[in-house]
């Protein structure tokens, strides 16, 4: 019975490299799909190709091809990534003059565009659309149009499974969905119908699986006390045979584990209905899912449903929603507590007193409340806190009152109560960009590839 191989070598912007490597070396891959995106990256990627038009993708990309590209070569293994961005088109580009550097001969690039529809919201909403906050309820963006700096629609398989066919050895896309780098490999590979829904379900349900690289094989675990040696990082492998079945592992020697729990943990993140868990090219349902261990890191997955995909797809709208500022101090024994609540009063007089126009503030007394909010116990044996990282970020409107916000902590230090130490500079004011999130009809967002040779 026919199958195939993928791993995962990335699961956001900043991830690990090494554990890619190692994958792509020792992992008997047929294709290695990235992720790089998240929903507020998109409209920092669309910033920074505002400020220069050969940005906009992630920066990663070309580290990452640099280490890779030799021995994806060398090994037969084709690679699909969202790291384009904002600007697939210049990541293209600067990736074909990447492998004729270095001697990767013949290189075929698919080129994937149509998710960016930043341009078309006045078009849109000219026909009479409106767009639903899914959030909030507020029923069109009239609130935000003057300040939105980007817009994308999350695309699926199509035109992927078209580069693959056109015979790219690496596909780079925008703001595909994060499953989509496998689906893509899947339909090509075992002949899979697009509109096969069970068979669409169980490709964007092995595609969840492992799109957040050791998110399956360790990583974000209930079980990291089990695992020996930290810092070996295992990126993980599905292989997926032409009825459905799915094996998940991982390349032999690496570190880390997959088991059946690693497998569980990470089929449910991120999901609310586990019976349709929506995502553009099918819903999937893991109502019925079997997961079983049938060897040391090797999990079978079976049972796997899927629905027809949804006629709407997720749009995200990126906004301009004022500034942030912020900064830390510390505070310590005897009554560390006491003092930090000191210092929180202290701050929130100034501010009132300086008549900053705050929209939110937030106070985390690190040590005893950042995580758990409400919910730490912040009542019991208060007098052994050895010390407490006091933190304050606050929303304003402008740039110059979040200035204020981080210049009025450094005051704690000389005006605070005794033991007050250990201020850090205060990072500069940050933009804050808001996310509209919202539903646009399927049919107005085609994509479409372009190939490049080399």
């Amino acid at each position: 019975m026919k199958k195939i191989r993928m791993g995962c070598g990335s699961a956001s912007w900043g991830d690990m490299l090494d554990p890619a490597v190692e994958l792509m070396e020792k992992g008997e891959l047929d294709y290695m799909g990235f992720d790089h995106l998240a929903e507020l990256t998109m409209s920092i990627l669309q910033r920074m190709k505002d400020k220069n038009p050969k940005r906009g993708y992630i920066p990663d990309l070309l580290p990452w091809m640099r280490a890779l590209l030799p021995i994806a070569r060398e090994k037969g293994v084709r690679m699909l990534t969202n790291a384009g961005g904002a600007n697939p088109e210049q990541a293209g580009t600067d990736v074909m003059a990447l492998s004729k550097e270095l001697g990767v001969d013949g290189m075929k690039i698919g080129v994937i565009s149509g998710d960016d529809v930043g341009s078309r919201l006045d078009d849109f909403r000219k026909q009479g659309l409106k767009f639903e906050n899914l959030d909030t309820g507020e029923e069109d963006i009239d609130r935000i149009a003057d300040k939105i700096v980007a817009a994308h629609v999350y695309v699926g398989s199509e035109s992927l499974v078209e580069g693959l066919e056109k015979g790219a050895d690496l596909i780079i896309t925008g703001r595909a969905s994060d499953n989509a780098m496998y689906v893509a490999p899947m339909v090509h590979e075992l002949g899979w119908k697009m509109d096969d829904w069970h068979k669409m379900g169980t490709a964007v349900t092995v595609g969840h699986i492992i799109e957040c690289s050791a998110g399956c094989a360790g990583g974000m675990s209930n079980f990291w006390k089990e695992i020996k040696e930290p810092w070996r990082v295992a990126f993980p492998i599905a292989e997926v045979y032409e009825d459905g079945r799915t094996i998940i592992t991982k390349a032999k020697g690496a570190g880390r584990m997959v088991n059946e729990w690693t497998v569980k943990e990470h089929l449910v993140y991120e999901v609310h209905d586990p019976e349709n868990y929506f995502m553009p090219d099918a819903i999937g349902d893991f109502s019925k899912i079997c997961v079983k261990d049938i060897g040391k890191d090797e999990v079978e997955v079976t049972g796997i449903g899927g629905k027809k995909r949804p006629d709407m797809l997720k749009m995200t709208i990126g906004y301009e929603d004022g500034w942030i500022g912020e900064s830390e101090i510390s505070v310590c024994w005897p009554d560390a507590y006491e003092k930090a609540k000191f210092c929180e009063a202290f701050l929130r007089g100034r501010f009132k007193a300086r008549n900053l126009t705050i929209d939110d503030v937030r106070f985390d007394f690190i040590g005893m409340n950042s995580i758990h909010g409400p919910l730490s116990k912040m009542t019991e044996n208060l007098e052994d806190i050895n010390e407490i990282r006091v933190r304050v970020a606050a929303k304003t409107r402008t740039r110059e009152d979040a200035n204020q916000v981080r210049r009025e902590v450094t005051h704690l230090w000389t005006h605070g109560p005794v033991g007050t130490t250990a201020v850090i500079s205060p990072p500069p004011p940050r933009k804050v960009i808001g996310l509209w999130p919202t539903l646009v009809p399927r049919e107005l967002v085609p994509t479409k590839v372009e190939m490049m040779e080399g």
